[in-house]
């Protein structure tokens, strides 16, 4: 059975970031913080911290932490049938591509998030490989781009993102002149959001080029548009994120009538308690994008 105090002792930890820090939100000596989480790991036989450089969950606490977040879950909705239960807080760590984030996410959760009073912690995460952070026990849900849901939870299709390739009149005039075309893509510098964003691959091989590009690698989606509207290089960028840019004239597509479509699933577990229900009720309502 765990004690559910050395759980908490690691959780407050991790998200005040520091002993002393989590002492003083548990009303306790930074040395029985200390004790609490050598306790811990002396009964699992492994740490579940990292102290250095600097201080986080190793995996074996990543699970943890999300089984504690799982479990708050669940007694939020047990304390709404029982009065006589005070309600705890509660923190749910997501896994979503920056896209998202920059885009529709916030309209989507804000208010669910202050009336159910839930503090969110967000792992920024590519489409195509959040799925692994929740299969390894990381986050407590994700948004993905793969419909199959992993053993113990469930999969909700939320829409589509439609992604436009774009970049600056005068970059297309630059290097495509001549046409979209195998010889304008091998020599155009592309924008690429990181090393496992697969978005540009996706487009160019659905417009038939299997080829290697130059890319500047941005791991910011904000920052993304920037360097696309200084005519650094052209990127796959969600059209609503690009929608005032666009009707200014600023960025146009260097491959006119073409674009890419990623579905999005929300992953999360069947066990989460009806928080995750109703979360996931704000999340298909919104009607944010095209279904």
């Amino acid at each position: 059975m765990i004690d559910y105090k050395l759980l908490e002792a690691l959780a407050t930890v991790t998200e005040c970031g520091g002993f002393e820090k989590a002492g003083t939100a548990l009303g306790l000596s930074q040395s029985a913080v200390s004790q609490r989480i050598r306790t811990l790991e002396i009964r699992l036989g492994q740490p579940v911290l990292v102290r250095s450089p600097t201080l986080k969950a190793t995996p074996a606490g990543q699970r943890l932490l999300n089984h504690v977040q799982q479990v708050q879950l669940l007694e939020r909705d047990l304390a709404r049938s029982i009065p006589a239960i005070s309600e705890p807080s509660a923190r749910l760590r997501i896994a979503l591509n920056a896209d998202t984030l920059a885009t529709w996410w916030a309209g989507a959760i804000g208010r669910f998030c202050s009336e159910e009073s839930l503090l969110l912690d967000m792992v920024i995460e590519d489409q195509d490989i959040g799925l692994r952070r929740m299969r390894e026990g990381d986050v407590a849900a994700c948004l993905c781009s793969s419909p199959q849901p992993i053993a113990g939870a469930r999969s909700v299709p939320l829409g589509s993102m439609t992604y436009l390739p774009l970049a600056t009149p005068e970059y297309v005039r630059q290097h495509f002149g001549e046409g979209f075309n195998e010889q304008s893509l091998e020599t155009a510098p592309a924008i690429v959001f990181g090393p496992n964003d697969q978005l540009q691959h996706r487009f160019l091989a659905q417009c038939g080029f299997h080829g290697s590009v130059p890319h500047h690698l941005c791991p910011s989606s904000e920052g993304f548009v920037k360097l696309a509207l200084a005519g650094m290089g052209y990127g796959m960028i969600p059209e609503m994120q690009a929608r005032e840019e666009l009707n200014a004239g600023k960025l146009v597509s260097i491959a006119p009538g073409k674009s890419l479509q990623v579905q999005l699933y929300w992953h999360f577990w069947r066990h989460g308690g009806g928080i995750m229900d109703r979360l996931t009720q704000s999340l298909t309502s919104a009607n944010t994008f095209t279904q």
